[in-house]
């Protein structure tokens, strides 16, 4: 393994002259074997090698052009920091992992947006200079093997392969059974992201203090005014969620063995209580509200402190399971001793709000735009509450939406009566009615329908928990890791089947870079006959690339051919 680092930094031949030039697939494998051996490192315990090879990676030819990638081909590629400066060019990717330097380095402030909350109020967002994002993008490759190795078990927040589905099916686990607990003391922690400790930050997190140091106090721009920043990880940066999870890492743990300490293991076990966590939103289960609120509770207030932090006080409260509780967009209650969850009326609603606004906002658009934008919200949506008791509010939900619908079409023919409406914008297919779509034409002007989709159609699909022990770092869980990402994407593309086909025969990996394809990184569909060109949409004509990859094909002049795998592919 250590070859392929040696070789790629050593040897003048493996090194690339020009960005179009990178093997990405060798790249990935260096990071990957130098990734283990820090997640081997932190497993024995040996912080002092943890320190040698996080400092090897981060000064690696292949974990800066990774770096690189990872911020040039992303969707906050397009949005610029405070010097105004993007990535576009491969010559200014090629030139930019030659900046990436420890020595001399100083980042820029961050610019400050603020974005709208489901509450009403604003969350401030930090957006770093592309040179900013990709250090936090090197740093991050170093950090991730420890945060993983050291992670809660059922902690979910922006860790790989980890979701709120998985949150939410180990939360069924500990209250669904008639002898589970029944009481949940529900929290949130205030401004998690805003207050947290520098002193505690710059102590605890194993990666390079100086360059952690920089980054905490970049301080930040908001309408041409510098800002210093005393505490807090801004959130916007790519390495800030991982810092706040290594925060909050031990939460579970430490608590558990604070409990057996004081009441021993046949009292533990007793109270139930488990803590089910996803970034900085946690429950924590109990048999009684009493070892909540006196043993419980008072211990994670402690524990917070420490790091700067405190609960917020409107968020944070003590419920029966009968009454039910809301995490994550769902609602998890117990109806006559049975546990249901369902998507929560507040997500219901603001989902159905921000629908509303597409539609008054294309009040003179055309039908086909109309559906184009809502298509992907609603699937996206309908997708989210997949795994939960959904059918209910999909229809009650399809139905509103339906009713915003009907009255846009209305609205744009007011001297119409509501028969010529109807025929004008709906139609029956099968045994469904009032089925909203339109024909129109492909980039080839050839015709093909198109329609809403239908919420009420969705199917629900429960969803299959990650294993707590899972270390995505560690090769005793390669296989498992894989079939895990596999099925995952399968599911994210269960409406494009012919996407699942091409990804199977593909084996997961980028028809050019030969690298995976993931939820983060995205995937196009390219055609290697452009259809221009008389080539056809068969499969055989079709390929799955990286978005990236795509623009390289494209605009750069890359070729791309059907991918042929050997035995010796699918062992590396």
């Amino acid at each position: 393994m250590e070859a392929l680092i040696l070789e790629d930094e050593s040897a003048p031949s493996g090194v690339p002259q020009k960005w179009g030039d990178i093997d990405w697939r060798r790249i990935e494998r260096n990071v990957r074997v130098m990734q283990i051996r820090i997640a081997k490192a932190t497993q024995e315990g040996d912080w002092r090698r943890v320190k040698a090879l996080q400092r090897s990676l981060t000064r690696s030819f292949s974990a800066k052009a990774s770096a690189v990638r990872r911020v040039t081909m992303n969707q906050g590629a397009r949005t610029a920091g405070v010097d105004r400066v993007k990535w576009e060019a491969p010559e200014v990717r090629w030139e930019a992992i030659g900046r990436l330097k420890r020595r001399g380095y100083r980042p820029l402030p961050l610019r400050r947006v603020y974005i709208p909350k489901a509450n009403g109020k604003k969350r401030p967002l930090g957006i770093p200079t592309m040179l900013d994002r990709a250090m936090q993008a090197l740093y991050l490759l170093a950090l991730e093997p420890v945060s993983e190795g050291t992670s809660d078990p059922n902690s979910y927040g922006f860790r790989i392969n980890r979701s709120t589905h998985d949150a939410m099916r180990q939360l069924f686990a500990s209250l669904a059974l008639k002898a589970s607990a029944q009481w949940v003391l529900e929290a949130d922690i205030k401004g998690c992201f805003d207050h947290i400790s520098h002193d505690w930050l710059e102590r605890n997190v194993p990666m390079d203090k100086a360059i952690l140091r920089k980054w905490l106090r970049a301080g930040v721009v908001f309408e041409g005014q510098f800002q210093a920043t005393d505490a807090g990880t801004p959130q916007g940066g790519i390495i800030s969620p991982t810092l706040a999870n290594v925060a909050l890492n031990g939460l579970e743990q430490q608590l558990t063995a604070a409990l057996k300490a004081k009441l021993g293991a046949h009292n533990l076990r007793r109270h139930k209580v488990n803590v089910v966590r996803y970034a900085d939103d946690f429950v924590i289960t109990g048999n009684t509200p009493e070892v909540l609120e006196n043993e419980v509770k008072p211990w994670v207030e402690q524990f917070l402190a420490v790091r700067g932090l405190t609960l917020s006080t409107e968020k944070t409260r003590i419920v029966n399971i009968a009454e039910g509780f809301d995490f994550l967009g769902w609602n998890f209650r117990k109806y006559s001793g049975k546990l249901l969850i369902k998507p929560s009326k507040k997500n219901a609603q603001a989902f159905y709000r921000k629908v509303k606004g597409v539609i008054s906002a294309k009040k003179g658009g055309k039908q086909e735009d109309l559906i184009r934008l809502l298509n992907p919200m609603l699937r996206g949506w309908a997708q989210y509450h997949s795994p939960v008791v959904a059918k209910a509010m999909f229809t009650r939900m399809e139905r509103m939406v339906f009713q915003a619908l009907w009255r846009w079409a209305k609205r744009r023919h007011r001297g119409k009566n509501a028969e010529w409406v109807r025929k004008r914008y709906f139609v029956t297919i099968g045994n469904r009615n009032w089925v909203f779509g339109t024909t129109t034409v492909d980039k080839r002007g050839t015709p093909f329908w198109l329609e809403l989709y239908p919420l009420a159609g969705t199917p629900i699909r429960r969803h299959t928990k990650v294993k707590g022990e899972y270390n995505p770092f560690d090769p005793v869980w390669e296989m498992y890791g894989e079939k895990l990402r596999q099925e995952r994407m399968l599911q994210s593309m269960s409406h494009r089947k012919q996407w699942i086909k091409l990804y199977m025969s593909q084996r997961g990996l980028c028809a050019l870079c030969q690298c995976k394809m993931t939820k983060e990184t995205g995937w196009d569909d390219h055609h290697i006959v452009p259809r221009v060109l008389g080539g056809s949409d068969a499969l055989g004509n079709r390929v799955l690339v990286h978005p990236g990859c795509h623009v390289q094909v494209h605009h750069h002049g890359r070729t791309v051919v059907k991918p042929v795998f050997d035995l010796f592919d699918s062992l590396c």
